[in-house]
């Protein structure tokens, strides 16, 4: 019953964001974010304050979730800081060898610490290399048998 309630509650406070002025959401942001708004942006006051107000009714993102975006964030700006986060847990050991015969051809890709070999080449993704094997389209963890395990969530 609680969950209908909140529910309830947070459509009418969304809906009544778009009944307000510029003024009036930027003194929402005040109460809500606890600084000034940034801008005088309506689509952007609007969309932070409908995000924030569903978040301090249902909870924000879980903690892995921020980690990940974190890390993400790092890569992107070119920090190295915790790059070990986002790592594939499908990735096999580093140094380990898949081999995957194509056409009747053997191809061996050895696992870097931040990809994967393939004649001598480096790949970021085991889907390019399989794109590179078959010229088509591939998920790479599959072309190369490579599943999550199920005890892994």
């Amino acid at each position: 019953m609680m969950q209908k309630q909140d529910n309830a509650q947070v459509l009418a406070r969304l809906a009544a964001l778009k009944a307000m002025t510029v003024v009036e959401l930027k003194t929402e942001w005040q109460t809500l974010m606890g600084s000034a708004a940034p801008n005088n942006s309506r689509s952007f006051l609007e969309q932070r304050l409908a995000y924030r107000i569903q978040e301090l009714t249902f909870g924000g993102l879980s903690k892995p979730v921020r980690q990940l975006l974190d890390a993400l964030a790092d890569e992107v700006e070119g920090k190295k800081v915790r790059k070990s986060v986002i790592s594939d847990p499908r990735n096999p050991v580093i140094g380990t060898r898949l081999v995957r015969e194509w056409n009747g051809a053997e191809h061996v890709i050895t696992v870097l610490k931040d990809g994967f070999d393939w004649q001598g080449r480096r790949y970021k993704s085991l889907s390019a290399i399989a794109r590179d094997i078959t010229g088509t389209q591939w998920n790479g963890y599959r072309f190369f048998g490579l599943r999550e395990r199920k005890d892994a969530a």
